[in-house]
């Protein structure tokens, strides 16, 4: 489905839908089956699995503690997932009490009604270093560990697609969600009303419009102002002079680079080449440890994660990484050289 916002004529609105209709192709079944791995909040689309407090534990210590707090209760980097404030008769009645008090810090525990959002958001977007990367099982283990820290359920707890209703059942908000808004009635009279070309409309794929040269570089070059990872990079709208450093040609700045193992090992996600994204740029880490002995030291935070070296925001540890893998981006980051 495409969400479209039309800020011109209904013909417009008309040609342009129609011109949607002759790109791409249909989905294959595998695509679909791929895209289609939400779940619901009535559990339709929950996989059959079973995970326990225990391993949920584990795994939260590996992979999550770094950036949300051993007992999830960290704001260091995220908002705190579980931080009190839940109540036994909050539990009984559906309704968190603390939620009136302005003063009481919001965690996810506190406020999310439907436990399919917690178990589809973990399901698809973590860790935040390799989303996806989690087995269904795996998911159900962290689930029920933070179920277990919100005093939702027993240590010895074992989360499944049999049970998980009837844990919903126990969500501390679940009566906190209400339909009483505007946003949600689809009844009355819609804002806007078309009666112009709505459909068979002609169709001019003649592109008559362009951004003069003059204009092109208005808002400064938009290159420099997106990730260095990704489909789409910015478009290249500074003269050839004023382009940065990090948009030289890959003959300056790319020679004997293990980019490809950057990029693959999801270290772009936080770090640029020349410059502090999330963390810093590589090329200020090899000006730390340029003539130091540190490729060990460098490959253990790699691997381990860490915090305090660069400030406060924590560095996930990446511990599903290949040793191989790993050794190759520490003795690069430990060697000095920006362009080897």
């Amino acid at each position: 489905m495409i969400g479209l916002i039309f800020l011109g004529s209904n013909a417009f609105a008309g040609d342009y839908l129609l011109a949607l209709n002759a790109l791409g192709r249909t989905a294959t079944t595998a695509e679909l089956s791929a895209w289609d791995i939400d779940v619901r909040p009535d559990f339709t689309g929950l996989p059959v699995g079973a995970g326990s407090v225990e391993q949920g534990e584990v795994l939260w210590l590996d992979q999550c503690a770094s950036c949300h707090g051993d007992f999830g209760d960290s704001n260091e980097v995220f908002s705190p997932i579980v931080l009190g404030n839940i109540t036994e008769n909050d539990i009984q009645t559906g309704r968190v009490a603390a939620l009136t008090d302005p003063a009481v810090v919001r965690t996810t525990f506190m406020k999310v009604a439907t436990l399919s959002t917690v178990w589809d958001y973990i399901n698809r977007a973590m860790p935040w270093n390799a989303p996806k990367s989690l087995a269904v099982d795996e998911v159900y283990a962290l689930v029920a560990y933070l179920l277990n820290l919100a005093y939702i359920v027993d240590d010895d707890f074992v989360l499944s697609d049999k049970n998980i209703r009837d844990v919903q059942a126990l969500m501390p908000n679940r009566n906190g969600m209400t339909e009483d808004h505007g946003l949600w009635s689809v009844n009355g009279v819609p804002d806007v009303v078309g009666s112009a070309c709505t459909t068979n409309c002609a169709v001019n794929t003649t592109v008559t419009s362009s951004l003069p040269d003059y204009a092109m570089n208005a808002h400064g070059n938009l290159r420099d102002q997106m990730r260095d990872y990704g489909p789409f990079p910015g478009v290249q709208t500074a003269p050839a002079a004023q382009r940065s450093e990090s948009q030289s040609t890959p003959s300056d700045t790319l020679d004997q680079r293990p980019d490809d193992l950057l990029s693959v090992s999801g270290c772009t996600a936080c770090h640029q080449m020349n410059k502090a994204l999330v963390g810093p740029g590589f090329s200020a880490i090899r000006d730390r440890y340029a003539g130091q002995d540190a490729a060990i030291y460098l490959a253990n935070k790699i691997k381990q994660g860490g915090q305090g070296v660069w400030g406060s925001m924590p560095m996930p540890a990446m511990t599903r990484l290949d040793d191989t893998v790993v050794e190759t981006l520490a003795l690069w980051l430990a060697s000095g050289q920006l362009n080897k």
